[in-house]
């Protein structure tokens, strides 16, 4: 098995972190950016991304949504739709059908 050689990178911030990908991702500004609070606190960091990406930021957003449609956002995974699931049920909401 190789490893991937890590590049160092500096981030808009001034961040210095390493990369072995082509993920132009922070992580230091990632953990910054992470709520502590709320439904996106619950869920990883792609996962989280992709529904900020695609608009989705309330409850009520994400209730519009089937979960067929949320599993399409580019980092979302299946392991994510239960945490959505409760969140939405706790807030006396579900996904579209």
């Amino acid at each position: 098995m190789t490893t991937s050689k890590k590049n160092l990178r500096t981030c808009e911030k001034g961040y210095n972190y390493y990369k072995s990908s082509d993920c132009p991702t922070c992580p230091v500004c990632e953990q910054e950016r992470k709520s502590d609070t709320g439904f996106l606190s619950l869920l990883s960091a792609p996962a989280r991304r992709a529904l900020e990406n695609n608009g989705v930021t309330s409850l009520q957003q994400l209730s519009t949504y089937s979960e067929k449609e949320i599993l399409k956002f580019h980092g979302m995974g299946p392991a994510s739709l239960p945490k959505l699931r409760d969140a939405l049920e706790t807030g006396g909401l579900s996904f579209k059908d």
